[in-house]
């Protein structure tokens, strides 16, 4: 197996991710399918060419970088707890400094959750669950795949800034004050905080336990 494959499913994860957002394109899908329609076309589109890009990077050539050892391991176990997490606490909640938020007006500056934290919550995940897979996959195919993942994510941080920035203007940065000023860390055990936590641990057990149907290897030492 050449080089081929991995090179084409790059190509189509980027180009699915780019073109169905593009301002030619995106009213008139949201039109025919509706807002609703789009984002699950969307996200069912970006997931399909997700797996066909880490299916073919497990195809290519096998070149080697460094030597796997058995404690490689332990750094997406150990990191994939709080992507987990990040990822409960902060899909479908408000967050008008990033991409994904929900019902933005409803944002409130002194009790930002995970957003006091980090303003690209997504992202953050993104770089971590990456940066973590790079350690035990020590091939060329991979480290390309994980490395683009990473350094997409952080300089994706960036780049929405500057566009929410621009779209925001002075509200940016009196919302950034103000989200500064408030407690790092906020101990607030509402329902949905409790809800959220459990969906995230949940969510690391399952990936834990799918992992070797979906990509044939245990993450277990």
């Amino acid at each position: 197996m050449d080089w081929l494959e991995f090179t084409a499913a790059f190509a189509t994860f980027f180009l699915s991710h780019s073109v169905p957002l593009r301002p030619s394109f995106r009213p008139r899908l949201e039109q025919e399918l509706g807002r609703r329609g789009f984002t699950l076309a969307y996200s069912a589109l970006s997931l399909t060419a997700l797996g066909w890009l880490i299916a073919a990077a497990g195809r290519a050539p096998y070149v080697t970088l460094w030597d796997w050892a058995p404690w490689q391991r332990l750094a997406p176990l150990a990191v994939m707890l709080p992507v987990s997490l990040i990822l409960s606490l902060a899909i479908a909640r408000p967050n008008p400094f990033s991409f994904g938020g929900a019902r933005n007006e409803m944002f409130d500056p002194a009790r930002p959750g995970i957003v006091r934290l980090h303003r690209h919550p997504l992202l953050l995940a993104l770089a971590l669950w990456a940066t973590a897979h790079v350690v035990p996959n020590g091939d060329l195919a991979h480290v390309i795949l994980f490395g683009t993942f990473a350094g997409f994510a952080m300089l994706g941080h960036r780049l929405i800034d500057r566009r929410k920035r621009r779209e925001m203007g002075a509200d940016w940065d009196r919302m950034r004050a103000e989200v500064r000023k408030s407690p790092l860390i906020a101990l607030r055990f509402s329902r949905d905080v409790v809800v959220r936590v459990a969906a995230g641990l949940a969510l690391y057990l399952l990936l834990i336990g799918a992992h070797p149907l979906l990509f044939g290897v245990s993450p277990l030492p």
